[in-house]
């Protein structure tokens, strides 16, 4: 079976420039995968001749005429946009001719577009989007990571159950510990939502291991960790830029003098094995998890190694059969508890 995946070609802030690229790259590693790149049929064509024919075969180009820029507003987007890059590769997915969607664009867009075309599962309160960030012992995936500014104690327990589904099927874990981000451990700490939230994690079914503060996120105790879409984001957007520091501090640090770029020649291999783990392109694309369709996010800035690697996570999705999964752990939930 020959899995089809739509890419929002003329997402980001480079466009056909790096989706057209990255996706030939992964068909060329990559049997019984076929993409669909939308778009404007001249500039994708153009790239696709850049890079020869190739895996060319298994690429199909759909012309659109409008692009979703990175600064409309979602509504305006939702609305005025229907024949967009973004909005078609969505429909794409609801009409069955892709099984997964891949956009670097507007995420505020993404969401909307994807939340009124794809709709969420029945008993879903809101989707919610996760992704994996480094730890000491691997990675942490964290979830919500932007869509939901406000949430309940009830949407946080919900996040919590598809977060754990989605690692489960994803990544192979049977129980995944789930944990709750707050500003403190103990019991006492924390705002009423969070409170009362943990009280619902620690009733449910979920392998709950308490709180965890935000120093605590890195440390690889725990496989998934739910907060509300502020918080998350924010954690996301700072680990990101304490990996671009990392790397630029020990860049400079061995660029001083003579000796120490004679030792940072001998640390090499230490300097590129640091890098791999903490690139934040390897744990690039977030799911849009659930929606009833496969929703992946790449960030706006992505290069051709970042995007590559959403595309691969989309394709794990639609293997793994996920947005099942989480549907159908939902709503066992929703009957044991009604």
């Amino acid at each position: 079976m020959v899995n089809s995946i739509a890419i929002d070609a003329m997402g980001g802030d480079f466009g056909p420039e790096v989706t057209v690229p990255a996706a030939l790259s992964v068909l060329e590693t990559t049997q019984q995968l076929k993409f669909v790149l939308i778009g404007d049929q001249d500039q994708i064509h153009q790239h696709l001749k850049k890079a020869g024919p190739s895996s060319s075969s298994r690429i199909e180009v759909y012309h659109t005429s409008e692009v979703v820029e990175m600064d409309d507003p979602p509504v305006h987007a939702l609305r005025r946009k229907k024949n967009s890059s973004l909005r078609v590769a969505v429909d794409l997915v609801k009409d069955g001719t892709a099984k997964a969607c891949v956009s670097a664009g507007n995420t505020g867009a993404l969401m909307a577009i994807s939340h009124f075309v794809l709709r969420t599962f029945p008993g879903i309160h809101r989707p919610a989007i996760i992704s994996p960030i480094p730890t000491l012992s691997g990675h942490v995936s964290l979830l919500d990571l932007g869509a939901n500014v406000d949430c309940s104690s009830q949407d946080l327990l919900q996040f919590g159950i598809m977060g754990s589904t989605f690692v489960k099927f994803t990544e192979h874990i049977e129980n995944p510990r789930v944990a709750l981000l707050n500003i403190g451990v103990e019991a006492i700490k924390g705002n009423q939502i969070i409170k009362k939230a943990a009280a619902l994690f620690q009733s449910s079914e979920l392998n709950y291991q308490g709180f965890v503060e935000g120093d605590a996120i890195f440390d690889g105790n725990v496989d998934v960790i739910v907060c509300d879409g502020f918080a998350g984001n924010v954690a996301l957007k700072a680990s990101e830029g304490v990996s671009k520091f990392i790397q630029h501090a020990l860049r400079t640090e061995f660029q001083k003098n003579f000796m120490r770029k004679i030792s940072g020649l001998i640390a090499t291999p230490v300097m590129k094995g640091v890098k791999a783990r903490i690139d934040p392109r390897v744990y690039n694309g977030a799911a849009l998890i659930g929606l009833q369709g496969t929703v992946i996010k790449s960030h706006g800035g992505a290069d051709q190694l970042a995007f590559s690697y959403a595309l691969r996570k989309a394709l794990v999705e639609i293997i793994n059969d996920v947005p099942s999964h989480i549907n159908n752990r939902v709503s066992a939930t929703a009957e044991v508890t009604a």
